[in-house]
């Protein structure tokens, strides 16, 4: 299947979600919007906290902690979403015990909005993915996987698009290259495309199509390599494209204590985050809106 037939027929299977919260003028006097986004990347099945004699990693992380701070940032802001970009799996003996099973449960009960896959989320294959999806009461999105010949074929879309406060958020995911870090009898038939060409695809549809106001990626193909011109990775993707506002990444377990401000290829500026591993923290970036919808934003990084 050629690239763009494959983003026409993946594309249809996309919903709409509306969803409700308290307008900022109910709480502020002035007519700016306040859209919070907060984000984990390669959790690998990092349940607990870490213990008091883990050395700097010592009393942090955790599934508990974690949802204490993202419930009182949603009381602070109703309009917030929860994304994750990818390797949810492996990593402890939760995963070697449940299979992926805990993870989405919890996952669930924290009330994520969506996720990408990651390539250590096809370590129990492809078929063990999907056996864990029942568990997940949130969608996965990856736009350059093409699924259609294996058992996830229709489970993953493209993109999602959100509503909060007026404001329309398009959100897609893209993956790494598989062949060279997953087995092929893992991830099977599954058909990997060029993640920058794919990403002009989505941010045009989600911008001008879509109509959304924010446009974020969910990536799992690194922050940054040495050899740019071989491998794609968010800043590259950030330099290559336009419409997208936010980079979400993982897989490099990079730590960034602010976002990077990245010139896009209209010489706009992208942010690119990414919060290490295991859980130790929580990505949070505030975008506001004013009565025209231009916007702006703050970034942090939250120590769980």
């Amino acid at each position: 299947m050629k690239r763009r037939d494959f983003i026409q027929q993946t594309v249809a299977s996309s919903a709409l979600i509306g969803l409700g919260g308290l307008t900022l003028s109910s709480f502020s006097s002035t007519t700016q919007k306040k859209i919070t986004i907060l984000h984990t990347n390669d959790v690998h099945s990092h349940i607990d906290p870490f213990g008091p004699d883990d050395g700097r990693n010592a009393n942090k992380g955790g599934v508990a902690r974690r949802a204490s701070l993202i419930e009182n940032i949603r009381k602070e802001n109703p309009n917030t979403l929860l994304l994750d970009a990818g390797d949810i799996f492996q990593g402890t003996p939760y995963f070697n015990y449940y299979g992926g099973e805990l993870e989405f449960k919890l996952m669930s009960m924290l009330k994520y909005d969506a996720a990408t896959i990651g390539n250590h989320d096809f370590d129990n294959g492809i078929d063990g993915l999907y056996a864990q999806f029942p568990h997940a009461k949130f969608d996965f999105i990856s736009a350059n996987y093409d699924f259609s010949n294996t058992v996830l074929d229709t489970h993953v879309k493209p993109y999602k698009t959100f509503v909060k406060d007026g404001i329309k958020i398009g959100v897609f995911g893209l993956g790494i290259e598989l062949d060279g870090l997953v087995i092929k009898e893992l991830y099977k038939e599954t058909v990997y495309y060029n993640p920058t060409e794919i990403a002009q695809d989505m941010s045009r549809i989600l911008k001008e199509e879509e109509q959304c106001d924010l446009v974020i990626c969910l990536s799992h193909l690194g922050y940054n390599y040495r050899n740019e011109a071989e491998k794609p990775s968010d800043l590259t993707l950030a330099r290559a494209t336009k419409n997208i506002d936010l980079i979400i990444g993982g897989h490099t377990h990079t730590f960034l204590r602010k976002p990077t401000i990245v010139k896009n290829s209209d010489e706009k500026n992208v942010l690119v985050n990414q919060v290490g591993s295991y859980g130790l923290y929580l990505g949070k970036i505030d975008f506001y809106f004013d009565s025209e919808k231009n916007k702006s934003a703050k970034g942090t990084t939250i120590i769980v």
